[in-house]
């Protein structure tokens, strides 16, 4: 299943299994993403905001010249910040982002979030400005017309939010990334996206700080030990079989390799993950809290 690919929107494929950036330190990340893409991997996720892109960037073009990889067998995905969401700005989001990447184009470009920031704020800030979603999409429309970006998506939406935009685009998102792991499945958005043509990322797929760890549930051991893996590749594997794209974070190789290894789990472990209850969202910034993005952790 390593090479296994799903097709977006636009006909583009895109690897299951991708190499997550999200709080990759810049020192360590270059490496990483050679490690990476030297094993394998031919999808590397990122984002403006995490302040490593110049670092992913170097990675890829290093990895591509040392091992005679073509730029066209790696997907790229980015993200435009919160704080471009103002439509004369978000050219410039991705600009801004191919410059560090040192890269012609991207092969995804997502809405990181369905929030405007003040332009003239930090990166981090806590003002908002009352920008309409479909006014950025239409922006992000340009973006893929003019080839800078072969596919066009989404991330944290939900289903009201991307109803919105499927109901209004001229091009609809091939993509929404979502934080989605056992305790948080999210079958719901899943379906719904999935019915609409639109594929989904699992972001932290592994759970990343939930309490207890997803990897220590006894659900998860159980299976784990069944089949001689390891619980990171049953989470994975569990995500992988809902043809959800997984993208694991790390900069250790040993921990980028066993995350490439996944397997088929039969349908009776896929029930057992299913039926886990505890639910913990892992990711929400407590600024974002007041824009009642996500509304509950049910969903079962």
């Amino acid at each position: 299943m390593n090479q296994r690919t799903l097709t977006l929107n636009t006909g583009k494929k895109m690897p299951i299994i991708g190499l997550g950036t999200f709080l990759s330190e810049p020192e360590k990340v270059a490496s990483a993403v050679k490690t990476a893409l030297k094993l394998g991997y031919r999808h590397i996720d990122g984002a403006w905001c995490y302040g490593n892109e110049k670092e992913v960037g170097q990675g890829i073009n290093e990895a591509m010249k040392e091992e005679g990889i073509k730029r066209e067998d790696i997907f790229v995905t980015s993200k435009l910040w919160n704080t471009f969401h103002r439509p004369e700005l978000v050219a410039k989001g991705l600009e801004s982002t191919l410059n560090d990447l040192q890269l012609d184009y991207v092969d995804l470009y997502l809405m990181h979030w369905p929030v405007s920031q003040d332009a003239d704020g930090p990166k981090f800030g806590d003002k908002f400005e009352d920008i309409p979603l479909i006014d950025t999409w239409r922006e992000m429309e340009k973006l893929y017309k003019a080839g800078k970006a072969k596919a066009i998506g989404v991330s944290n939406f939900d289903i009201p939010r991307l109803q919105e935009i499927l109901d209004k685009a001229e091009i609809k998102p091939a993509m929404n990334q979502i934080e989605l792991h056992p305790f948080l499945p999210q079958h719901k958005v899943v379906k719904f996206c999935q019915d609409h043509g639109v594929q989904v990322t699992a972001y932290s797929p592994l759970g990343q700080k939930t309490e207890p760890k997803v990897s220590d549930d006894p659900i998860i051991k159980e299976i784990a030990a069944k089949h001689n893996m390891t619980p990171t590749q049953v989470i994975l594997s569990w995500n992988a079989q809902r043809n959800v794209i997984v993208i694991p974070k790390s900069v250790t190789p040993s921990r980028i390799e066993e995350n490439f290894h996944i397997a088929e789990l039969n349908q009776e472990d896929i029930e057992k993950i299913n039926g886990i209850t505890y639910r913990y969202r892992c990711v929400y910034p407590p600024r974002f809290k007041v824009l009642n993005i996500f509304n509950d952790l049910g969903d079962f």
